[in-house]
């Protein structure tokens, strides 16, 4: 399905399925807008995404999505620029081997993961509603279903591992999406969650030699490429199949049963306002 006219904001979109999701809406023809960390990579990626698309509509916003303060200052600055979001796809993640906090002492994980996200697209959400039908992605992992949120040690201060603060996360980007879906039902804006399966990425790969090694070991047995971990993405944000679908997981295309927990209405709403507070969202906005 063409694009054109269409605007897209991608998250995570310098490297791995995030460049290659903004690389498939370019060309497509969509207006591309990538929303990273460092300025000069997204530059030279927004470049390297033009040149291979002859697009020359793919702009890029500079953002520490850890960062609650760099968020309101990336949505205003596109809010200066467009008046539209028809597509947000919601990419960006990490998982540190260590924990560690954010510039606002939030566990680092949940704070990029699910903390930037989640105030991101409140903070866009008139401008996806104005562009409606418009589409919100949210890229989880299946190891969500390993996760059990604790209310009481959210920032993981007492028991820490990567793989609970990960799986944590992926499980508030799910609730995140079936609680939004139900507040923007009869909207004209979907809102759907999905994972790429094991994709050969940068995820981890910072983090020291071991948990390095473990995910090339992990990605060579079976890591999808880039490009075949972003297809579903693209397919998500551009299809007319799933013109109206909102509320389910996908999966290589497929819509697959969510978990309990990930169904759990009071859970997902608990969430929702913890997430709130945490990100000053109740108190204006």
């Amino acid at each position: 399905m063409a694009m054109t006219g269409k605007v897209c904001l991608v998250t995570g979109a310098t490297s791995g399925i995030g460049r290659a999701t903004a690389q498939g809406l370019a060309g497509a023809s969509a207006h591309v807008i990538m929303l990273s960390r460092d300025a000069q990579k997204c530059a030279d990626v927004a470049t390297a995404i033009s040149d291979a698309t002859a697009n020359r509509n793919v702009q890029f916003i500079a953002c520490d999505l850890s960062s609650m303060a760099a968020v309101r200052s990336a949505a205003t600055e596109f809010r200066r620029n467009y008046a539209r979001l028809d597509v947000l796809v919601n990419n960006a993640g990490v998982s540190p081997s260590r924990r560690r906090e954010s510039a606002e002492g939030f566990e680092f994980t949940l704070a990029l993961n699910h903390l930037g996200h989640f105030l991101l697209t409140n903070l866009l959400l008139d401008l996806v509603r104005h562009a409606a039908p418009s589409r919100i992605i949210n890229v989880s992992s299946n190891i969500y279903k390993q996760a059990r949120l604790d209310f009481d040690d959210l920032q993981l201060r007492r028991r820490f591992s990567a793989m609970k603060a990960y799986a944590n996360s992926k499980l508030a980007n799910v609730l995140f999406t079936v609680e939004l879906a139900r507040r923007l039902a009869g909207s004209g804006v979907t809102v759907n969650a999905m994972t790429p399966g094991l994709t050969k990425t940068n995820i981890g790969m910072e983090e020291g030699w071991f948990y390095a090694a473990s995910k090339r070991m992990a990605d060579f047995f079976g890591g999808k490429t880039p490009e075949q971990g972003a297809d579903t993405l693209v397919w998500l944000a551009s299809s007319l199949e799933v013109a109206g679908v909102t509320g389910q997981y996908f999966h290589n295309r497929k819509a697959v049963p969510f978990s309990p927990a990930a169904q759990d209405r009071d859970l997902a709403a608990r969430l929702w306002k913890v997430s709130e507070e945490l990100t000053g969202l109740e108190a204006g906005g």
